[in-house]
């Protein structure tokens, strides 16, 4: 007799993080249905309509579509108030985070690259992604974004690749703690810096994720990635370590003469093992994306991919959906969609952008209220030190979908204290009057950047806002 097929249940089924698992598990041979709050708001019905489509059962996020053969799989906290855990405790039914259940499949793997960092992490991972793919590795991969080297007409929403079971890839995240559930065989961090999480907590969780891999990937340019290579020298295990670094000859992997194009950068790639060097250009802007680059060089090179053939497959790295996504342009005004949510996310955009000329119009909608509280000092240091005198800040209130959060600091006091300090900033009510107020103000030669984190519907305001500019200013 057969064995029936496992079924899953994901709740939010189609979160950033939840689409891609959902469709890794399904090509594993379970049956996966799902609920979403977005669903039932009427949001975003394109990714729904696929999902049913590629055959997921879709239900209300009311609970009426958990059943006792479940395995619902829940996206962190596990909460009897989310109807769907409600009625799977009632039922009787399993119930699994996603981490958990990430975890489970990425350690099972016999071979994983487990990517971490405050920052760059689904860049790093889709870059690696590519450079398995071209390399005939066939990595099966989990991204929590849209990797646009694997999008066609029937993957719009490329977050995750279906590969084989043997090497496994993986964006980890260290927000929640469950960093800590993953053996990597690489570990790869970008950087370590203020998020969500206080500094000692992250060290711990980092440190406890590099400890655990055959091969560290760290970043000689940040002083927390640093520190944990230095350590991992100390316990004597200093031939487990990769360096990267922008300009620093002590880097196994390091970046020279780094010259910014208008959609990409040039650089020369030394690695210091063969003392070779290669002439490389990205089509990704930026500094940080150079960086991100010399990690999935590093993370490869662990899994003994030749660097010319990695090189070759990374200048057609085609990026990230979100990550300084040009939506298009509008009578000389150019909309961009960017993911940017912390400090040092918004800082490397920032500097990308003004890397050539031209005023920004700045629409930040905050991920949380908890986030904005947490890392205020750091927000307001980041615009008043990166914002030109004629660039403008423009924000909505945070993201907010109910609970006993503490809302405390708002954006208006974020954009208070940046004006205090002689940039100029605006806190409207709610993002549309941002949008209303990017159309009267904006003027060709403009860039408007769209940022945040944790809604989807942000890049359908930046597309909107393209079609509102063209009607309004008329060539």
């Amino acid at each position: 007799m057969t064995p029936e097929k496992p079924s899953y249940f994901f709740c939010g089924i189609g979160g950033s993080g939840m689409l891609p698992l959902a469709m890794i598990v399904q090509a594993q041979g379970a049956t996966v249905e799902g609920s979403d709050r977005s669903l039932d708001q009427g949001r975003t019905p394109e990714k729904f309509d696929w999902l049913r489509a590629h055959g997921v059962t879709l239900h209300p996020q009311d609970g009426s579509g958990v059943r006792a053969d479940h395995t619902v799989v829940a996206t962190g906290a596990v909460e009897d108030t989310v109807p769907d855990i409600g009625a799977a405790r009632r039922v009787g039914a399993p119930i699994v985070t996603r981490p958990e259940l990430l975890s489970r499949i990425f350690n099972a793997a016999p071979t994983s690259i487990g990517v971490a960092g405050t920052s760059g992490k689904s860049t790093i991972t889709g870059m690696i992604a590519w450079i398995l793919d071209q390399a005939g590795r066939a990595p099966t991969v989990m991204n929590g974004a849209v990797m646009k080297n694997f999008t066609d007409a029937d993957h719009p929403f490329a977050s995750a690749l279906i590969g084989g079971p043997d090497l496994f890839v993986a964006e980890v995240d260290e927000s929640d703690g469950s960093i800590a559930r993953y053996d990597p065989t690489v570990a790869v961090v970008s950087n370590i810096s203020l998020d969500h999480k206080s500094m000692e907590e992250l060290r711990e969780l980092f440190g406890g994720f590099t400890g655990r891999a055959r091969t560290a990937v760290l970043n000689l340019d940040n002083v927390e990635t640093a520190a944990l290579a230095q350590t991992m020298v100390a316990e004597g295990r200093g031939e487990a370590v990769v360096t990267f670094a922008l300009g620093r000859v002590d880097a196994d992997l390091s970046a020279h003469d780094l010259s910014p194009l208008p959609a990409g950068m040039t650089l020369t790639l030394t690695d210091r093992a063969s003392g070779d060097s290669h002439a490389v250009t990205l089509n990704v802007p930026g500094a940080h994306n150079v960086a991100n680059a010399l990690a999935a060089l590093g993370a490869v090179r662990a899994l003994g991919v030749p660097m010319d053939q990695a090189v070759a497959a990374l200048e057609t790295f085609a990026g990230i959906r979100r990550r300084m996504d040009v939506v298009g342009t509008a009578n000389g005004i150019t909309v961009i969609d960017d993911f940017a949510h912390n400090p040092d996310k918004i800082s490397a955009t920032l500097k990308t952008l003004h890397a050539f000329d031209g005023r920004l119009l700045i629409l930040f909608q905050p991920h949380g209220f908890g986030p904005l509280k947490l890392m205020k000092a750091e927000f307001i240091e980041t615009f008043v030190g990166l914002m030109k005198p004629d660039d403008v800040l423009l924000m909505p209130e945070p993201v907010y979908y109910g609970g006993t959060t503490d809302r405390s600091v708002g954006s208006k006091d974020i954009a208070a204290c940046v004006r205090a300090e002689g940039r100029r900033a605006e806190a409207l009510g709610d993002r549309a009057a941002c949008g209303d107020r990017i159309v009267e103000i904006a003027r060709p030669g403009d860039r408007v950047i769209v940022m945040g984190a944790r809604d989807d519907t942000l890049s359908q305001f930046a597309a909107e806002l393209v079609a509102r500019l063209r009607a309004t200013h008329p060539a």
